[in-house]
């Protein structure tokens, strides 16, 4: 069997696992009921498929890295978001910033 089928095999095989993850991450995330919750399954969903599909294209095109750290980055920003604006978080789950204020206020 010749290196370069074997090669577009195995890079096939590791994508479609990459592509199933991410379906499983998309039907994970909706299960969830508050924002932050789904934006957790969500970015670990995303690092670990855009793990798995870097490693299928390496396989396809040898030892060439291409990086794609977006999905972390983005998730940090949208959750800081999520905290400044939504004023019924504190009701739904604990925050560190509120007890630094309670501190500074004491």
């Amino acid at each position: 069997m010749n290196l370069e089928i074997l090669r577009f095999i195995i890079g096939t095989i590791v994508l479609i696992i990459g592509l199933l993850t991410f379906a499983l991450e998309v039907f994970g995330s909706y299960r969830y009921e508050f924002v932050l919750n789904r934006m957790h399954a969500a970015a670990l969903g995303d690092t670990l498929v855009i793990g798995i599909s870097l490693t299928g294209l390496i396989i396809f095109s040898g030892l060439n890295f291409t990086s794609l750290f977006a999905s972390p980055v983005s998730s940090h920003l949208i959750s800081r978001l999520e905290v400044m604006t939504d004023e019924t978080l504190p009701e739904h789950c604990e925050l560190d910033y509120l007890k630094e204020e309670e501190r500074e206020e004491a």
